[in-house]
């Protein structure tokens, strides 16, 4: 029996080759010119405009400012809002959510998420309206509100819509406030997950995200393995773990390395396509592609991106 998958978009083999090393980084990448299979975007809808549109009524993010502690639960990873490109954004059925993590970099300004997180390819065209809310809990924003300023991501994702390389690194203003003050810079507030490639495909993870209506943050615990083909995704190079999540926690990641008195480690993967592996139409596995050189790649051209002001 083939496997089912699919890709856990929601509404409001070993890898490693021989010869590769792994790769880890606890900081930022070193400056380098963006090799051309990097496709950086600057959003077209203002960091104000997006912030202004995620009202309570809207997403229920964002009023509330009493920090919630989540026992065990990064502060890094959170909740992301955005709406459909060239629609309404008015209409809710044109409102979608996401799961992403911030990650370090030289301006302490990054999050890492899947890539159809932000790039619609029945569109052909990134989001509008992206928002990144870190540690949301119940509709509050302890840490504020980030607004993304460039996105980042693979050219065999946007272009040849290659699930291999459903990753996406975005780099977002200075937070705002429920009471419109500056939150300062992402990293500063809630720290970074670090980034490590070429790993083995056999690893101990994390998975963390908001599934199933996001209000709160949940986590998965297992270790990955390489997964077969999805044929509909053009997917060869997966790997996952045993875990129920559903629609919503896309985006959110896996780490390897996890600290519990530091809340951090080192992403390993996003969460991209969830797979039902025995026919029973329920999905029990999760899958991210595996990091590897190319990964990285978009990472480092990512990780050294200033924003500059909000405007």
């Amino acid at each position: 029996m083939n496997p089912r998958a699919r890709r856990i978009a929601t509404t409001l083999a070993g890898l490693t080759a021989a010869g590769l090393a792994a790769g880890s980084l606890d900081g930022a990448a070193a400056g380098a010119t963006a090799p051309s299979d990097v496709v950086a975007v600057d959003v077209t809808t203002s960091a104000e405009q997006a912030i202004r549109f995620w009202t309570p009524d809207r997403a229920g993010p964002a009023t509330g400012t009493k920090k919630s502690k989540q026992a065990g639960l990064p502060d890094t990873v959170g909740r992301v809002f955005f709406t459909l490109p060239r629609t309404d954004p008015r209409d809710p059925r044109n409102w979608r959510s996401c799961s992403a993590t911030s990650v370090r970099s030289k301006h302490r300004n990054l999050v890492a998420t899947a890539a159809h997180c932000v790039y619609d390819t029945r569109r052909n065209a990134f989001y509008d309206n992206w928002v990144f809310i870190p540690s949301y809990r119940d509709g509050k924003a302890p840490y504020g509100i980030y607004a993304a300023k460039t996105f980042n991501a693979h050219a065999d994702f946007v272009v040849n819509e290659d699930y291999d390389y459903d990753y996406a690194f975005v780099n977002v203003h200075n937070g705002i406030t429920a009471s419109w003050k500056n939150a300062g810079r992402l990293g500063d507030k809630v720290g970074g997950q670090g980034i490590t490639w070429n790993r083995s495909a056999r690893l101990n993870v994390l998975s963390f995200g908001y599934p199933a209506g996001g209000r709160t943050m949940k986590r998965c615990t297992g270790t990955t393995r390489p997964m077969p083909e999805a044929k509909r995704y053009n997917a060869q190079q997966h790997v996952g773990l045993a875990c129920a999540f559903t629609a919503g926690a896309d985006g959110g990641p896996l780490l390897a390395d996890y600290r519990s008195a530091s809340r951090t480690g080192h992403l390993v993967g996003v969460n991209s396509v969830a797979w039902d592996t025995d026919g029973d139409g329920r999905y029990e596995r999760i899958s991210s592609p595996y990091f590897n050189g190319e990964t990285y790649k978009i990472y480092k051209a990512a990780a050294n991106r200033w924003t500059g002001v909000m405007p």
